[in-house]
C-alpha cells in the first residue's frame, strides 16, 4: 500500500486525536509510519478519557469531580499539542503521556 500524500497523512493526523474519530486513520492509513505514530498517541488520550469518565461514573466520582475536570482538561491541552504536532508534520512524544504509546500495537 502506498503512503498517503502529506495532506492526507496530516488531516488523519489530526484525527488520531479526536476521540473515537481515530477509528478513521486506523482504517485509512494506519500502516503509514506517521499516522500510526499519531494513531498511537491518540490512543492513550481516549484511554485516559474512557478512564476519567469510568471514575466519574462511580460514587466517589462525585467527591473528585473538581481533580475529574482538571485531568480532563489535561487531555484537551494534550490533544492540541499531538493536533499541532501533526499539522507541523512532527513526530514529537506527548509530555507526561506520551512514552505509553509503545503499548498499542497494531
Amino acid at each position: 500500500m502506498s503512503h498517503p500524500k502529506p495532506a492526507h497523512q496530516k488531516l488523519m493526523g489530526v484525527l488520531a486525536y479526536l476521540g473515537i474519530f481515530l477509528v478513521i486513520p486506523f482504517l485509512m492509513a494506519k500502516d503509514d509510519p506517521t499516522v500510526k505514530f499519531h494513531l498511537k498517541q491518540g490512543c492513550v488520550l481516549l484511554v485516559i478519557e474512557v478512564a476519567l469518565w469510568v471514575l466519574g461514573m462511580t460514587m466517589l466520582g462525585w467527591q473528585l469531580m473538581p481533580l475529574l475536570q482538571l485531568a480532563n482538561l489535561g487531555v484537551v491541552v494534550l490533544a492540541v499539542v499531538g493536533i499541532v504536532n501533526a499539522l507541523q508534520g512532527k513526530e514529537k512524544e506527548l509530555p507526561l503521556v506520551g512514552s505509553y504509546s509503545r503499548y498499542f500495537t497494531f
